[in-house]
């Protein structure tokens, strides 16, 4: 395995809220308060709601909890892969997992601008197949 590539699974939660103002500052305070710490976040919406996808330091607290606010969340597993900060590297992720059959759902990543390294959260259509194919990577 490259050296600079790090992989493992995670599990992320899919959390709804109505797309109105304050809902994601209601489960981020909701959160904090709970000493559970939000390591990747990324969102999508619609016309009448927002999915926010998260990785947190406690998954199954934080279900909990927000089952417990009345807020749908949902758990899926992803890969988490650290791996260098340069032009090309989601590039060869991708071919790697195309030559394996291996859809990519939706990616998101962050990284900053001077940072040698940054995570990328991927949902696959077989994690365990994308797993072993970017090991070899």
């Amino acid at each position: 395995m490259n050296p600079s590539l790090s992989i493992e699974t995670a599990t992320q939660l899919a959390v709804f809220l109505a797309n109105r103002p304050g809902a994601l500052a209601r489960v981020c305070d909701a959160l904090a308060k709970a000493e559970i710490n939000i390591n990747a976040l990324a969102t999508s919406d619609t016309v009448d709601h927002t999915v926010v996808r998260m990785l947190v330091s406690d998954p199954t607290k934080a279900l909990m909890l927000l089952g417990e606010a009345g807020v749908l969340a949902l758990e899926t597993e992803v890969l988490m892969v650290e791996t260098a900060n340069q032009p090309g590297v989601l590039a060869k992720i991708a071919e790697r997992l195309a030559e394996e059959g291996v859809n990519i759902e939706y990616v998101y990543l962050a990284g900053g601008r001077d940072a040698e390294k940054g995570p990328i959260v991927l949902r696959s259509s077989d994690i365990e197949k994308a797993e072993r194919a970017l090991r070899n990577l």
